[in-house]
């Protein structure tokens, strides 16, 4: 029973990450090259990584020990309901998240390694931090890919009001339901130590706050000295509207 358990584990796991054609029983045809690299850049659309590394393909050892000892992903038909990607995608997300992190979760550190070799000009350590704290909605210090495809699916492919939201939570640091001017400030300089200091136009050290004092003129209706959730989407709303592409 133990065995049969495991085996059903292990074609689970192969067909999450297409690694597995469920007509032929053989190993897919079409592996897809893309890794958990590239979606981490659609967080920030500017940048773009210079390199993408392949992703090396597990042994069918591998993927047995894998699926035995190790965080299991929810099933696919499951992922499919629950978030706005294909069932290819999802394949394609997993097999990159298994290879950045073989044990099925990433740990604050491992995040910020990862997200670090995009910016090697600059210092990514904050920012990581703030965006780890955003995806890991269940607070255990730890983001699965369950918690990655979840909050992927808002940012790339949710409403303007869920991604609206994503983006307060993510400014929102200590999450009383408002956005200070220390708190922007924070995310603010955060990015700047990202991009480094050969940004064009050079960035002088007050310009963090200059931006944060310039946003909450815009964003701070009541003048109470905080931006609200409903305060946030008015502001931001009628620009994102203007962004959609026409169908």
């Amino acid at each position: 029973m133990k065995a049969k358990n495991r085996d059903q584990s292990l074609s689970d796991s192969r067909e999450l990450d297409g690694s597995y054609d469920q007509l032929t029983g053989n190993p897919s045809a079409s592996q897809s090259k893309k890794t958990i690299k590239q979606r981490f850049l659609k967080l920030l659309p500017c940048c773009k990584p210079t390199t993408t590394p392949s992703v090396s393909q597990y042994s069918v050892e591998d993927d047995f020990e894998l699926s035995t000892v190790c965080h299991r992903p929810e099933s696919m038909d499951k992922l499919q309901e629950q978030t706005k990607f294909t069932k290819k995608e999802l394949q394609v997300l997993y097999r990159g998240f298994k290879n950045e992190c073989p044990s099925g979760v990433v740990n604050e550190e491992n995040f910020k390694t990862i997200y670090s070799q995009f910016f090697p000009q600059g210092d990514s350590s904050m920012y990581a931090h703030f965006l780890f704290e955003a995806f890991d909605t269940n607070k255990n210090g730890s983001v699965s890919f369950e918690d990655f495809v979840f909050g992927l699916s808002i940012i790339l492919r949710g409403t303007i009001n869920d991604r609206l939201n994503w983006a307060f939570n993510l400014y929102d640091l200590n999450k009383d339901g408002c956005i200070t001017k220390e708190e922007m400030l924070d995310i603010m300089k955060s990015i700047y130590d990202m991009m480094g200091k050969y940004t064009y136009p050079t960035m002088q050290d007050d310009t963090p706050r200059e931006h944060v004092e310039t946003f909450f003129q815009k964003m701070d209706r009541n003048k109470d000295g905080v931006v609200t959730i409903e305060e946030f989407i008015e502001s931001f709303g009628d620009i994102l509207r203007h962004m959609q592409p026409s169908v």
